[in-house]
């Protein structure tokens, strides 16, 4: 058999055995035009998937007898779930993640959700000044403006970026944090003047928590100023069961004032100072001897420092601005009553509906006074707890005293117990543990716990003793 292809060059027809070559050949012209058309996209995908998964440090070991003072309790709110899910996540059906990131919404080109186990900083941008590029729009006019504020402002994309989130992406959300704001601003202002810090640092306490005094991170930081538990000891606040000083508007402010101070006096500088603020002293000054800088702008180029810092800074440039300039973003400058209270001294456990009852004060105005109470009532143990109560009810409260039954509070979660049996310990299971809780506590794979405490499923419960053993 044989083909007669068309000779459009001359004019006269050919006779071309059909051999082996003959099939191959459209078929490799098909597999070019293919590859021409869809290998951009498919190398553009490789180049935006990560190689690897983030790796997570393993935890350090647990003090079992301090780990109930840092464990949230049910008035707390998590701080990482004050976010609504991006547009790209809500149109995406992939099943890789089931917390969808806010702050893909910061992305030109949002790549989708991320990794279920991605921090929750990671959908940002990298910081504007990798792009060393300025604000097309800036004027001499608004350059003197950010000269006036007392903190280094500086407008770029990254912050205008930021802005555009708050301003568009959680506009009502960030205008809660404003009013939320105003009704501890003043005592703020006046702490910060007292130790000789700019004012304008009382914006940092909105890019941590939005001065939500019951918010808790998945570290563990906790309060408006988001303390770590040793941070807060460090710096004089009380962590216990019954009493959590990262939660008073008063006392932790304070605190964070005495670390910024320390910070600015290390640094010298307040964008490293905010810097270390969010990543820790340490490790923004080992960025700085590695990278041989002496900059905030200067590390935030490199990889020294993770995505989250870098951000940390331009997003509390955003929350500043906004917040100085309410009006030009639409946001109300209406506030709310300010922080004011009158202490009476308790000597006993009080709850505090009972106090409520007795002295017909709501009970929700003596918890927004009383945020570091744990469990709702005043603690055992201790001779004076200054309770505060609201302007004017001193006197109702403190004839009321005696006729308020002292509270009881219920039996703790049984504390971690070990006995040494050779090269092995028992460890007594308490309320709220799980086997993969103590697996991962106790560096044990899980496969070897169920092993080596005839284990088939996963269920645990308070009391039971389990091997724990390598």
């Amino acid at each position: 058999m044989t083909h007669v292809p068309h000779n459009t060059d001359g004019g006269r027809t050919v006779k071309t055995p059909h051999g082996p070559g003959y099939t191959i050949l459209p078929i490799t012209i098909l597999l070019s035009v293919w590859f021409s058309l869809f290998a951009p996209t498919i190398l553009m995908a490789q180049t935006t998937t990560p190689s690897a998964p983030n790796t997570i440090d393993p935890p350090a070991p647990i003090d079992e007898d301090d780990a109930s003072e840092d464990d949230p309790d049910p008035n707390l709110v998590p701080l990482d779930t004050d976010g609504p899910p991006s547009e790209a996540a809500d149109q995406s059906t992939s099943t890789t993640s089931s917390v969808p990131r806010a702050e893909d919404l910061l992305q030109p080109n949002p790549s989708g959700n991320s990794p279920a186990t991605a921090r929750f900083s990671d959908a940002f941008n990298p910081p504007a000044e990798l792009t060393q590029t300025q604000d097309p729009s800036g004027t001499d006019a608004g350059q003197t403006e950010y000269a006036n504020y007392n903190v280094p402002i500086v407008m770029d994309p990254s912050v205008q970026a930021h802005i555009r989130y708050f301003n568009t992406a959680i506009h009502d959300r960030f205008g809660q944090w404003l009013l939320r704001l105003s009704r501890y601003q003043p005592l703020v202002e006046t702490i910060f003047s007292e130790f000789h810090l700019p004012s304008d640092l009382v914006y940092l306490s909105l890019v941590e928590s939005g001065f939500n005094p019951y918010a808790y991170s998945r570290a563990k930081a906790t309060g408006p100023w988001q303390f770590m538990k040793g941070t807060a000891k460090a710096y004089g606040l009380r962590v216990d069961t019954y009493v959590d000083e990262r939660r008073d508007p008063i006392k932790s402010t304070v605190a964070a004032a005495r670390y910024l101070r320390d910070l600015y006096d290390l640094f010298g500088a307040w964008p490293l100072a905010m810097a270390a603020y969010n990543a820790g002293e340490g490790k923004v000054m080992r960025a700085l001897h590695k990278a041989k800088a002496e900059s905030f702008s200067e590390i935030s180029k490199t990889r020294l420092i993770r995505r989250e810092t870098k951000e940390y800074v331009p997003r509390f440039m955003a929350a500043t601005i906004i917040a100085r300039n309410p009006d030009r973003y639409g946001f109300s400058q209406e506030s709310a009553e300010p922080h004011q209270f009158d202490e009476v001294i308790v000597t006993r456990p009080l709850h505090l509906r009972a106090i409520a009852k007795a002295t017909n004060i709501s009970y929700e105005d003596l918890r927004l006074l009383n945020p570091e109470l744990r469990r709702d009532a005043t603690p055992p143990g201790d001779d004076t707890y200054h309770l505060k109560v609201p302007v004017g009810a001193k006197e109702n409260v403190e004839q009321e005293l005696d006729q308020i039954p002292t509270h009881r509070f219920p039996p703790l979660p049984a504390k971690a117990q070990f006995v040494t049996a050779g090269s092995s310990h028992w460890y007594k299971v308490r309320i709220g543990d799980t086997l993969a809780k103590v697996s991962k506590r106790f560096r044990v794979p899980l496969k070897t716990l169920k092993t080596k405490n005839s284990l088939s499923g996963p269920t645990i419960r308070p009391g039971d003793f389990l091997i724990i053993s390598r």
